[in-house]
């Protein structure tokens, strides 16, 4: 079950919603937990198994390493932690790189959110949970658990029992929500398939600028497709009462390869800077360990995508521009005019999509070399002006949607501001225009969805 489908629009999201606001407080966590059992058993019922298994494991051993710690044996301490990555660690690549079983959904997200918990117990971050039902609404929690964010079990600790669900704040969730579904129907998946269409294309009738204008499709697509759906999760954890931290900050707006990677899937990034990077001694143990640590970081940042060896380069190609900018060009960059740091940011990460997209390294070799005018005609095709005319004004939706400033024209019409509304508040006005507009996106999109053909969810396979 995906979030943009009429099944979870209106028939288990009204339902959950309903039983869950009805109930008393004490058996909201319980709901939930089976709730989004039910939701993740929908498609693939027999990995419930796997998922009450992790959920056991990393129960099981943060009570003991709660308890060794209590009787001062650090080393036993130590051996639970490591006897839980271990466990997690083995499932994960076990599934996901070695047995050619189809690849449980969202199973590289609620490992690292369980591994967060044991890890964040024995760091003395978080307190150990002896509500197993308050853990599993964690770790299962449907609005996060297929595509993320992460969310470290600190980040939520106090609001697993002691969130207090509000008006103002079910309101911003619905906002945030309606606004990642136009994105991921609206966008992403128009775009996804003009991409889908121009790799149909031959390769003999391909233009470079047809070329260039698919791999923009592809960078919009994912970006739509995953940062919608980390709003819609944003919004249906305030709904819940519940505050997920932010996934994307416009990372099309960055003026280099570092400042890309601090607004791109941010979750993740912070996940290996804090439990990766800085345990390997980050920044602090000289050049040559700086290095061989961000090369860690990001190889495992590949290999977390996919088994395909286009996965790996994809993270060493990341890995190895974040290191040039770090130890040499990044002070030159800063000098630059805005405009050609943005330039020279959005061409190096839109090549590193080229890697990202097509696992078959020998169509993507040949795709980047149409981009430079191998293989393809450099002149506009009939086909391309077609295409080019046809899509531009959705090519120049997505362009403006992510820059931002859509969003800043949102915030001075409709009040949409952010997190700072609950305490804030909207004037009346205000509130209405954001209740009409929300309103507008949901017909439309459901009309969408009620004749769509297409509709796929990318992360899906991470």
């Amino acid at each position: 079950m995906v979030f943009s489908s009429l099944l979870f629009l209106f028939r288990f999201l009204p339902v959950m919603l309903i039983i869950y606001f009805a109930a008393p407080r004490r058996l909201r966590n319980g709901i939930l937990f089976l709730g989004s059992l039910f939701f993740y058993g929908w498609g693939e019922p027999v990995y419930i198994v796997l998922l009450l298994f992790s959920t056991a494991v990393d129960y099981t051993h943060g009570k003991l390493i709660g308890r060794f710690r209590e009787e001062g044996k650090e080393a036993g301490a130590r051996a639970a932690l490591i006897s839980s990555m271990v466990i997690n660690l083995g499932l994960l690549g076990f599934f996901k790189y070695f047995s050619g079983l189809p690849l449980p959904v969202g199973i590289s997200f609620y490992t690292f959110q369980t591994m967060s918990y044991t890890i964040d117990v024995y760091r003395g971050n978080a307190r150990v949970q002896n509500n197993i039902v308050a853990f599993g609404a964690y770790v299962s929690m449907f609005p996060q658990l297929i595509a993320g964010p992460i969310v470290r079990y600190s980040t939520i600790e106090e609001e697993l029992t002691g969130r207090r669900e509000s008006e103002s704040q079910f309101a911003l969730g619905v906002r945030y929500f309606v606004i990642g579904l136009g994105k991921k129907v609206l966008l992403a998946n128009q775009m996804g398939a003009l991409w889908t269409e121009i790799q149909g294309i031959m390769q003999p009738d391909r233009s470079v600028f047809m070329a260039w204008m698919g791999i923009f499709a592809f960078g919009m697509q994912i970006y739509y497709d995953f940062s919608g759906y980390s709003d819609m999760a944003v919004g249906l954890g305030h709904m819940f009462g519940f505050h997920f931290p932010e996934n994307f900050h416009y990372p099309y707006m960055a003026e280099s390869i570092t400042d890309f990677w601090r607004r791109w899937h941010i979750s993740l990034g912070t996940w290996f800077k804090e439990y990766v990077y800085i345990p390997l001694g980050g920044n602090k143990k000289g050049k040559m360990r700086q290095v061989f640590n961000i090369m860690v970081v990001w190889t495992l940042t590949g290999i977390w995508h996919g088994a395909g060896l286009n996965y790996l380069l994809w993270g060493v190609y990341f890995g190895v521009l974040l290191l040039i900018e770090k130890l040499y060009l990044g002070r030159f960059i800063k000098k630059w005019p805005s405009l050609l740091r943005h330039g020279y940011a959005m061409v190096l990460v839109y090549l590193g999509w080229v890697l990202f997209v097509h696992e078959d390294m020998g169509q993507g070799i040949r795709f980047l070399g149409e981009l430079f005018g191998f293989g393809a005609s450099m002149e506009m095709t009939g086909r391309t002006w077609y295409l080019f005319v046809y899509n531009f004004p959705l090519m120049i939706c997505c362009a403006a949607g992510a820059s931002g400033y859509v969003s800043v024209l949102a915030g001075k019409v409709f009040g949409i501001k952010g997190e700072e509304e609950i305490e804030e508040g909207l004037t009346l006005g205000k509130g209405v225009a954001a209740a009409l507009f929300a309103a507008a996106v949901l017909v439309v999109t459901t009309a969408y969805l009620v004749n769509a053909g297409y509709n796929p969810f990318l992360y899906f396979r991470f």
